[in-house]
Parts: structure tokens; sequence; C-alpha cells
């Protein structure tokens, strides 16, 4: 269910499908940067944050016995935590205890030690919190006094945060303090991550799409070319090559496999031409001197021959030249036309039915498609002696197609023998026998037809109770466009 959803929604198109990928692509590349790039620049905030943090308490920690502490330090000379750390609580108390809105950063902690260490200063207890500015006062008169300064030529953004390291050199000693402030997070990241993606999008993806077009647009005009190529089989209208070197060559050979393909077919209808001229005549003069033979049996006989062979030539003709007929499009209504070849076969006293219709009205040509039907109902009325036809207007894959069908009380064909049928020359009697067969073209014939007018022709069993009680030849013409 869910791949018919992906592919209900992707792009159908070479050109849809291609920028669909590299802008996948592209936003998948374009998110691993940004993580990447924010996760070194929070990296390297931190490294610059220990840094200063260790510079300070490095300081406060020479300086302890020497004076005052340098600017930003606190040196608390009692055995408990400072107050401004744990709220008041009493002197004999020496656990440190941070405000509830501290947040230990055991990370930063670990950091400090280490660079702490490294100096040969490694304090007894290390801790270190991230508290609010507004829990601060001290530090926070402080900032805004500083921010005062330079507010009025380069406005600051105030910081998030202060960070505390409070620092007991001996345990029992006294607690040393070093505040660093957080700088807030570039508020431009973002933005200049999307801007830069948008920049890339326009460069990459508008160039990929001209490309596409170059590639695309020839090919379209090529498979419009070859779908017309193949209805029609006309020589006029082949496309001029244009577009990249490889489409280019793809049309150049295109054009020159159609002017082949056009040759051989004016080869194969001048020898049928000739073909057909040259079996006619002398089957014209046999029909002529077989009236002197005065056996009726065998004058009928021969007479019976010389239609066959003309049949069966008449079949093979129609079935080569099917592909380029001669008679153009035509709109017909296509209930009369049935009606009139079912007529055909009542006057001549078969067993025809034509149920009833409703009236369509379509573009065919009309002489093939009597042709294609003529075949349909003579196969059921030799196979069973009888048939019923019927016409409907039917809903499939999304259009309207007008229905034909040709119902006959046969014994079916096996379905492993169905698609065998439609092959020329190949008969449900297996016997040469005319009278119970023909050539085995008038399946082929009428299935060329129906796809020379767009449609199909399809065969299948008549099932009732589980035993096969006929055979349904299925016309499917489509109504529109």
């Amino acid at each position: 269910m869910i791949r018919d959803w992906i592919q209900r929604v992707l792009p159908k198109s070479l050109t849809g499908q291609v920028l669909l990928a590299l802008a996948g692509a592209l936003l998948l590349a374009q998110t691993i940067s940004a993580a990447l790039l924010y996760k070194a620049q929070a990296e390297y905030g931190q490294e610059q944050l220990t840094h200063t943090l260790a510079l300070r308490t490095s300081m406060a920690m020479r300086h302890s016995e020497d004076g005052p502490p340098p600017d930003g330090e606190e040196r608390h000379h009692r055995a408990g935590p400072p107050d401004d750390l744990r709220g008041p609580r009493p002197d004999r108390m020496i656990t440190f205890t941070p405000l509830p809105v501290d947040r230990i950063d055991t990370g930063m902690a670990n950091r400090l030690s280490r660079i702490l260490a490294e100096q040969e200063m490694a304090p007894a207890r290390l801790i270190v919190v991230e508290r609010p500015i507004s829990a601060d006062p001290r530090w926070a008169e402080r900032v805004e006094r500083r921010f005062a300064m330079i507010a009025k030529h380069h406005p600051p953004r105030p910081p998030r945060a202060v960070l505390l390291a409070a620092v007991q050199v001996k345990a029992g000693g006294p607690w040393m303090v070093t505040r660093v402030s957080v700088p807030p997070r570039d508020p431009w990241l973002l933005a200049t991550l999307i801007l830069q993606t948008l920049i890339i999008y326009a460069l990459l993806v508008g160039s990929m799409a001209v490309i596409l077009r170059r590639i695309a647009r020839p090919l379209a005009a090529l498979t419009t070319r070859v779908g017309h190529f193949a209805e029609t089989r006309e020589a006029g209208g082949q496309i001029a090559p244009e577009g990249p070197d490889d489409v280019r060559h793809l049309i150049e050979a295109h054009n020159a496999m159609e002017q082949s393909i056009i040759a051989l077919i004016n080869e194969k209808d001048v020898m049928l031409g000739a073909i057909g001229h040259d079996l006619k005549t002398p089957l014209a003069a046999l029909r002529v001197r077989i009236e002197c033979v005065e056996d009726d049996a065998e004058r009928n006989k021969m007479a019976q021959t010389i239609e066959d062979i003309v049949r069966s030539l008449d079949d093979i003709l129609s079935l080569a030249r099917v592909g380029r007929p001669s008679d153009q499009v035509e709109v017909t209504e296509l209930s009369a036309l049935v009606a009139s070849i079912v007529e055909e076969y009542e006057d001549m006293g078969d067993d025809v039915v034509l149920e009833d219709m409703r009236r369509l009205v379509l573009p065919l040509r009309a002489t093939w498609m009597r042709r294609a039907l003529r075949n349909l109902i003579s196969n059921a009325l030799r196979y069973a002696g009888s048939a019923v036809v019927s016409m409907a207007r039917e809903q499939a894959e999304g259009r309207d197609w007008a229905v034909i069908r040709v119902v006959d009380g046969g014994r079916g064909i096996p379905d492993t023998e169905i698609e065998r049928m439609f092959q020329p020359f190949t008969r449900g009697e297996p016997s040469r026998n005319t009278g119970t067969g023909g050539a085995g073209l008038g399946l082929t014939l009428a299935r060329a037809i129906a796809d020379q007018h767009g449609g199909r022709l399809m065969l299948a069993n008549r099932v009732e109770h589980g035993a096969v009680v006929g055979l349904v030849a299925t016309l499917w013409l489509p109504v529109g466009k």
C-alpha cells in the first residue's frame, strides 16, 4: 500500500525524478552539514568557555595567598561553600549545594580539571554550574554596567547564562568562585544555513533543470514521433536532431530506422501487389475454364477450391496491408454497422441473434471493422452453429469503451491454447477441411484491425456451473480520446 502511494506521488517524467533525487540528496547533504557545523560551533564555544574559566580559576588559585583575586573572581575564606552558590547556610556546613535553578555541568568540570592538572594545579574539589543571569544579581549588575558602556556604538546581545566554577584548593579550605558569561547562540546561524541552501538549490537545481530540459524536450518529441509512426507508418514528420550529442545520435538513428522500415514496407506492398495480380489472373482464367467440365460434381469441387484459394489470398493480402490501410478514418455509427452485418447473416439463414444495443458513434475504418466482425461471427457459426452479438458502452482503465461481444455455444478452447489461436494459420480444428475451418487467419486479422483502432480483441471461455458452455470473443474499441 505504501509502495503504491509512493508511486502515485512520485513524478513520472525523467526531469521530475532527476530533480527530485537531486533535491533530496542536496537536502540530506545540507542537513548533515548543518548538524556538523552546529556541533563544531558548540564544541568551539565550549572550548572557549573552558579555557577562559581555566585561566581565571588558575589566576585565582595562584593569587589566593597574595591578595585580592583578579577581576571576575571571588574568595570565600570559610569552611563552607559561598553563600551566592548555595544560599544561606551555617558556617559549619562545607558540602556544596547548588541553587535549585543551577545546572551542574560535569563535562565542563572534567575538562577544567584536566587543564588545571596539566598546569600542576589540581584542586581538592571542583564544581561547575550553569546559572541564569537573573539568579545571580552580582554578576547581572556587573554585566549590565559593562553592556551599558558599549551599547551606544554596538548594541550587544545579552548572555543567556553565567558559568560558575567553585574551587577548593585544599580539603576544608576556603572556596574560590570564578564566573564567565555564556554568550547567546548565534541567531543568524539557521538563517545563514537556509539562505545558503536556497542559493545552492537555485544554482544547482536550476542549472540541472536547464540541462534536463535540453534532454527531455527532444526525447518527448521522439516519443511522440515513435507513437505516430507506429500508428500510421507515414514517412513525413520526422523530427530534426537536437539536444546533446547522445540524444542527437539517437534521433538520427531512429530517423534512419524509419527510412529502412518504410523502404521495406514499400517493397512488401509492391511484392504483394505483384503476387495478387499474378495469382488472381490465372485463378480467374481457371474459373472460366472449369465451365467446360461436364461433371457437375467435379465442376463444383473445382469452383469451391478456387474460391478457397481466392479467399485465403484475400486474407493474406489484407493481413499484410492492415498496418497501412488505404481508407480514411470516418465518424461511423457503430451500432448501425453491427446491425447491418447481423442482417447479412440473417438473410442467408444463419443463426445469428442481435441483442439490444445503445447508439454509439465513433471514428473508425468501416471497411476493416466489417471485416473483423464478419471473421468473429463466421468463426462462431463455423465451430458452434450459432452466434449472439451484443454491444455496450463500458468503463475500464479510466476511459470509455465500445464493447462488442460475439458469444457462441460451442466447446470452447483450452485456456492454454487461447493465445495461440491469434497466431497466423492456427485453427481450432486441426484438419485442413475448409468445411470445419478456414486458413487460420480470421482471428489474426481481427486482432490486427482492433490494434489498428487502438483497441484489443480477447477470447475467453464461457463457464456455467463449472463447465465450458461456449466461447466469448470481446472486441474493445476506445470511445474518444
